[in-house]
């Protein structure tokens, strides 16, 4: 614990960032960063590199900032994609969420979820036809393959995202 807010506090990066960089690109910056305080930069190294640098995690989870990035990563993805319309005042929504990142979890990578804020991203909800939260859109190639509205147990969502999948 103690290592890890001290790794915060020199790099200034919180270690669930450093965790969806290419390894390359986090060593660099964590060489970068440490190599002021020499001192530090064994035990902070060795912790990195222990830690984050040799998983094989790959974030396939994002938040969309705006009309391009959805374009590129949600419409144009090579994967399939599931697309979670939420709100933050939205209680249901915070109950869907971490169920549909567990479902994506189990997939290792074959599937990738976009998250959309329909307050910040009211233009996005009007053209997909949103008119209620949580909406979840199974995409694949720009096409909708499936949706639904509301909150499913975790076996509905296992086999809502097998189904995207498998088609």
């Amino acid at each position: 614990m103690a290592t890890r807010l001290l790794v915060r506090r020199i790099c200034g990066v919180s270690v669930k960032e450093f965790r969806c960089l290419p390894a390359i690109a986090a060593s660099s910056i964590s060489s970068l960063s440490l190599s002021s305080r020499p001192s530090l930069l064994t035990a902070s190294q060795s912790f990195l590199s222990r830690s984050l640098f040799l998983s094989s995690h790959r974030c396939v989870s994002f938040n969309v900032q705006d009309q391009d990035d959805f374009t590129e990563r949600v419409i144009n993805s090579a994967l399939p994609v599931l697309v979670d319309f939420h709100a933050q005042w939205c209680g249901p929504c915070k109950i869907l969420g971490p169920r549909l990142e567990k479902a994506i979890a189990k997939q290792k990578g074959r599937v990738a979820m976009a998250k959309v804020d329909i307050d910040e991203h009211t233009d996005l909800a009007i053209e997909y036809g949103v008119s209620a939260v949580p909406t979840v859109i199974a995409m694949r190639g720009g096409d909708i393959i499936d949706k639904f509205v509301g909150i499913k147990d975790e076996d509905q969502l296992d086999s809502f995202v097998n189904k995207l999948i498998g088609q």
